[in-house]
């Protein structure tokens, strides 16, 4: 498996085979209790996240997903990702803003074939450009503040698998 690269990508993805039931490596990750970590186990998926005092806008979480190749190994799928609860709000932001665009867009060519005034629709489709800049550096923000802790995810899990 290949370490981890320091550029951060969209939701990176690894894949680890590593020797050991399934049901024991699914094990190791619920009797762990290391702080601030906090662990939630549904079926064969595991998710590792950061209690409330330390998260922060840009927290990212692991997912992993252990199948069992036969008895003695296992495939590990893994990938981190934003809270999806504000991966959704932050999406529902860009959308609301794509739409508005299009609709003021609307209005002024509207307003331009009728040789009415489309000077106050241009103005806010420049506002909602501004806005759209605004929340893509916020997020980059995030990203690049999430990325220490996008390496202790990575350090706990394979501290806690051995």
């Amino acid at each position: 498996m290949k370490n981890l690269s320091n550029e951060i990508v969209l939701r990176p993805r690894f894949q680890l085979e590593i020797l050991g039931n399934r049901e024991i490596l699914l094990r190791k990750f619920l009797d762990s209790k290391k702080d601030p970590f906090l662990i939630k186990c549904l079926d064969n998926h595991i998710f590792i996240g950061y209690n409330k005092a330390t998260t922060h806008f840009g927290s990212p979480q692991l997912h992993l997903e252990i199948d069992a190749l036969d008895e003695k190994t296992s495939k590990i799928y893994g990938f981190f990702g934003p809270n999806p609860t504000l991966w959704t709000f932050f999406m529902f932001l860009h959308f609301v803003v794509a739409t508005l665009f299009i609709i003021i867009g609307i209005w002024a060519y509207v307003s331009a074939s009728l040789n009415k005034p489309y000077g106050p629709q241009v103005g806010f489709m420049v506002i909602l450009v501004v806005v759209w800049f605004a929340l893509y550096t916020f997020g980059q923000m995030g990203k690049r503040k999430g990325k220490p802790q996008m390496q202790e995810l990575y350090a706990f899990m394979m501290e806690t698998l051995g």
